[in-house]
């Protein structure tokens, strides 16, 4: 998966998680939970959004790595299919 495909993948997933029509803009340095506004269970349901729709497996030691747009698409892009 392309760079750009593994960012639209994890917005989709947010988005979906939101329940907003649309995202505003993220900035790829900032903390998606500081931007999104999202809380602990928010951020669960986009690791498990992760299992079910690519069958990529986030370990919980992990979770740090998908803190921001930028190092979440660095983490899961050579994991995706």
């Amino acid at each position: 998966m392309t760079t750009e495909a593994a960012r639209e993948a994890v917005l989709a997933i947010i988005q979906d998680i939101s329940g907003k029509e649309s995202l505003p803009p993220v900035d790829g340095a900032v903390s998606l939970r500081d931007q999104l506004s999202l809380d602990s269970m928010d951020f669960l349901d986009i690791v498990m959004e992760l299992r079910k729709r690519y069958k990529v497996e986030v370990p919980e030691a992990d979770y740090r790595e998908l803190a921001t747009l930028d190092s979440a698409v660095a983490y899961l892009q050579p994991r995706l299919p």
